[in-house]
């Protein structure tokens, strides 16, 4: 096939080919993204966890408390799975991970509830894994919270109207509604912003995978020294395209595709999603291009950007609260496109925000493209004067 004039289209259909040629490369770009999503969401779909098990120990056992063992029980949460007569029986099926939590009501529960006195129900939570404790927090906490109106109602039954007694079940009336995420869930937390982690992390898994078959390939140059690769405009053009272009098919892919087949929160608009991923696409194209440099083995990649992908999450604010990261390691977050990305993806797609409301994550996204994409230019510069250098010596 004979060879495009413009420089730009002969190094975007050299990358091309070069991608289509290596299993490697493609098992990053495109099995990666396409199957890395449906991993995570099925994995986290069930969003809440459901009928936790949980055991008793009830040392008062009496009406009361035996009450309120049942409401706990038909909580959606926990479940009742054993009644214990002590706690180191309990233990033990904790121990042996047959429930993840228990629940003992002292001697002394019903005896300070008809006294007027305040009464402690003691709940032990498996902490490992932190979605337990909280499931069995809540039910716990409803159910007091439900049988105190109750208690309080009783106290003062003498003389009261039905509009007095109502009035003292809830003194302040209120409704819980979770604003972007109505059913509490981790998927809907979690999954919105590792999707686009995983655009970034897989961009430049595939470039430096790249990169490091062209070095071995041409003996420690990431360009062949040729004719053709002479332009450094052209080089950093024609490589930039074909990443970009194809990403920005596994973007929507993720953002459409994979958002609605999960039931995912995406309320963003066609027009703001484009808006928001070029920039992002840009930003972490030229990233892994100049990151991508200093690999030299294919295998390089792998231990650099992986290692990468935890603390990238941690230090964009999302899965750990951004005004409780340190100032240093905000200013190291800053440099990443992630760490812009995530959280403007998170507004758009969950909260609906438009572009302008996430005016600052964008134009930091497009500081971080110019200046990805000039240190890139930079760099191939470099490597043009030694593919030049040796073509001369050869």
């Amino acid at each position: 096939m004979r060879k495009p004039k413009f420089p730009i289209f002969h190094v975007w259909l050299d990358e091309l080919s070069e991608l289509v040629k290596d299993e490697g490369i493609l098992i990053f770009i495109i099995l990666l993204p396409l199957a890395y999503p449906l991993l995570y969401a099925m994995i986290y779909n069930t969003e809440t966890q459901r009928e936790l098990p949980i055991c008793v120990v009830d040392d008062a056992m009496s009406s009361r408390s035996r009450d309120f063992i049942r409401r706990v029980d038909a909580t959606s949460e926990v479940s009742v799975a054993a009644h214990c007569t002590s706690m180191a029986e309990a233990q033990e099926l904790m121990r042996r991970r047959d429930v993840f939590g228990i629940l003992r009501i002292p001697r002394e529960f019903d005896r300070q509830l008809w006294l007027g006195e305040q009464t402690t129900v003691g709940l032990y939570s498996d902490l490992t894994s932190m979605l337990y404790y909280k499931v069995e927090y809540l039910a716990v906490v409803n159910v007091a919270q439900d049988l105190n109106r109750n208690i309080k109602v009783l106290e003062h039954q003498t003389n009261i109207t039905a509009r007095e007694e109502e009035v003292a079940r809830w003194p302040i009336r209120f409704e819980e509604v979770k604003l972007y995420n109505p059913a509490g869930g981790f998927a809907a937390f979690l999954i919105p912003p590792v999707l686009m982690l995983i655009l970034q992390q897989a961009l430049c898994l595939g470039v430096g995978m790249s990169m490091g078959r062209s070095r071995e390939r041409f003996r420690g140059l990431v360009i062949p020294p040729t004719r053709h690769y002479k332009n450094t405009l052209a080089i950093v053009l024609g490589k930039g395209l074909v990443h970009f272009l194809l990403f920005m098919l596994m973007a929507f892919y993720m953002a459409v595709c994979v958002t609605r087949w999960f039931g995912l929160p995406q309320l963003a608009h066609f027009w703001d999603l484009l808006g928001f991923f070029v920039p992002y696409l840009l930003a972490c194209t030229y990233m892994a291009i100049f990151y991508s440099s200093f690999i030299y083995r294919r295998e390089d990649c792998i231990l650099l950007f992986v290692f990468m992908s935890i603390p990238l999450l941690f230090l964009s604010g999302v899965s750990w609260p951004g005004s409780a990261v340190p100032p240093l390691w905000k200013a190291v977050g800053s440099v990443f496109p992630s760490t812009w990305g995530l959280n403007a993806y998170v507004r758009i797609s969950g909260m609906g925000a438009s572009l302008g409301d996430c005016h600052t994550e964008i134009l930091a996204l497009w500081i971080l493209a110019a200046i990805y994409f000039l240190l890139s230019c930079f760099i191939y510069m470099f490597e043009i004067r030694k593919a030049v250098g040796r073509s001369v010596l050869e």
